[in-house]
């Protein structure tokens, strides 16, 4: 290795953080570039599903005044929650639409337009 300062701080500056080396394995084609997908695709699955519980609190929460409207919106949450599931391999639904309790209604309107 060169003993050049200059060349030292490139050869660091391309070293991978410690986190990702650990995950990151040559010997099984998992690239940085995979790693990086996987933990995309899993915040965006996050994110979708804290949607659709904010969505269905807010429906169970009504009164009755904004029903339709808060249905619809649930149903909107829900589809685009499911779609990313089904995304990332995972078809089989119901075991979230038990654990979440979504409503029959809201089921019905998956997919609708406003």
């Amino acid at each position: 290795m060169s003993k050049n300062p200059a060349d030292l701080l490139i050869a660091m500056a391309l070293r991978p953080p410690k986190s990702v080396a650990r995950v990151v394995k040559p010997e099984t084609g998992l690239s940085m570039m995979e790693v990086e997908m996987r933990a995309e695709a899993a915040a965006s699955l996050g994110h979708h599903g804290r949607k659709v519980e904010k969505a269905l609190a807010a429906l169970r929460a009504d009164p009755g005044t904004r029903r339709a409207e808060l249905t619809l919106a649930a149903a909107h949450e829900v589809w685009a929650y499911l779609v990313q599931r089904e995304l990332m391999g995972m078809r089989d639904h119901r075991l979230i639409v038990r654990e979440m309790d979504i409503p029959q209604s809201v089921l019905n309107l998956m997919g609708s337009r406003r």
